[in-house]
């Protein structure tokens, strides 16, 4: 007679289920026991709790800022850029300088005449 996959399922989960309770048994009985072997040789150096904490990196650390070279700053919204050229054939166009050029730029810079556009 063959078993349902619920049943196959279920039987499986049980058996993790006790895999993991041994597993967590296991670890309790080896941290006990390493517990009790550094408290042991902390004892017979004379070290606190205190002592071990801050050797750990656990007591109060310098704050240390590093720099990465390269790095984007995250920042938050950006303000407008004030114009920086203004098309000489017609001053209600301009341009920041940032981003894609327009072309009346283009063509400023192909004649080699782009400062003369500066505002």
């Amino acid at each position: 007679m063959a078993t349902s996959v619920a049943s196959q399922l279920a039987k499986l989960r049980k058996e993790r289920e006790a895999i993991e309770k041994r597993e967590k048994a296991l670890q309790a009985r080896t941290h006990t026991r390493a517990i009790e072997k550094i408290l042991a040789i902390a004892k017979d150096a004379g070290l606190t709790a205190s002592d071990i904490t801050s050797a750990m990196g656990g007591g109060k650390k310098k704050s240390v800022k590093t720099k990465v070279v390269g790095a984007a700053k995250k920042s938050g919204p950006r303000g407008k850029v004030a114009p920086k050229y203004k098309n000489p054939a017609d001053p209600a166009q301009t341009w920041t300088g940032r981003g894609k050029s327009p072309v009346w730029v283009q063509a400023l810079k192909n004649a080699g005449t782009l400062d003369s556009a500066l505002i």
